[in-house]
């Protein structure tokens, strides 16, 4: 099916049933990345897995679920796939009420803690940083704070995401007006660099970032994210239904210090979801941090 031919279907062809085929494609996402397709974004789903089957010269929804299965090249098609239905969007300072909070609250917190244990060094977790704009931006306000507080301190970002070109993206540091929209000119000087019509991302932001493709449903991968002080999760969890949320939550409480907090959306909650967290509300934000009986002090 052409591109035209899926812009220009009818609403009658809109509300037919789901295939029997795009089902088995749809259990096979979840399945793999925990990523739901609820039954009122499935057109938008298959339109998706339409533009898969273009590239690969594929007719039917049949035969692209054996692209998906059983070919020799299955697990690249399906990284393939996963790119396509996880495009995220973002920019820099994107929640700057939460930033703020971030800055001005948890961080001395923190530092508390740390100071506490004799490590002067903070680790943050991006997860789901998609274009990279997210872990940037967190650089950026650390670095700010190397001359202040956080003198003599190190830090780190770890930061990750499903989608192979998302993560493309963010190493390349290369972002055009709408991602840098919310840049102050001050902050657009000292921490890029001009790049034809984009900023590039200046060497000493991208130094204190580490960027790499990690499945939240990869327990493998994820036994070995450890030690964070800040977990960093804003609108991802809208892609899970609630058991997934559960896996990937519990592997946050896992990955998180006693000290530490997780940031999701402003309209994401765990309410139902966990109960090792419990909600702190902070200045014009709220976050979660473990429920006092699993605080390690």
């Amino acid at each position: 099916m052409t591109t035209a031919a899926v812009s220009q279907r009818t609403p009658e062809t809109a509300w037919r049933p789901p295939s029997p085929q795009l089902m088995q494609i749809r259990d096979l996402v979840y399945q793999v990345a925990g990523i739901f397709q609820p039954d009122n974004k499935l057109r938008q789903f298959e339109d998706r897995c339409q533009k898969r089957m273009q590239a690969l010269g594929v007719s039917s929804l049949r035969e692209y679920y054996q692209c998906l299965t059983v070919r020799p090249s299955r697990q690249t098609e399906l990284v393939s796939l996963l790119n396509e239905i996880t495009v995220g969007e973002t920019f820099f300072f994107r929640n700057q009420p939460q930033l703020d909070a971030l800055r001005n609250v948890v961080l001395t917190r923190i530092v508390d803690a740390r100071k506490k244990m004799s490590l002067r060094h903070i680790r943050i977790w991006s997860a789901g940083c998609s274009t990279g704009e997210e872990p940037y931006t967190l650089s950026i306000m650390l670095m700010e704070e190397l001359a202040g507080r956080l003198q003599g301190w190190t830090f780190e970002i770890v930061a990750t995401d499903l989608n192979e070109r998302s993560v493309a993206h963010a190493k390349a540091g290369l972002y055009g007006n709408y991602s840098t929209r919310n840049l102050t000119p001050e902050t657009t000087k000292k921490y890029f660099s001009p790049a034809g019509e984009n900023l590039q991302v200046n060497a000493q932001v991208k130094t204190h970032v580490s960027i790499t493709r990690v499945n939240f449903l990869d327990d493998a991968r994820m036994v070995f994210l450890k030690g964070f002080d800040i977990v960093m999760c804003c609108n991802v969890l809208i892609y899970f239904d609630v058991q997934s949320k559960r896996r990937v939550i519990q592997h946050f409480y896992n990955s998180l210090l006693g000290h530490g907090y997780l940031f999701l959306g402003h309209s994401e909650s765990l309410y139902g979801v966990n109960d090792d967290f419990r909600l702190v509300h902070l200045p014009s934000a709220t976050a979660y941090v473990k429920a006092e009986t699993k605080v390690i002090l």
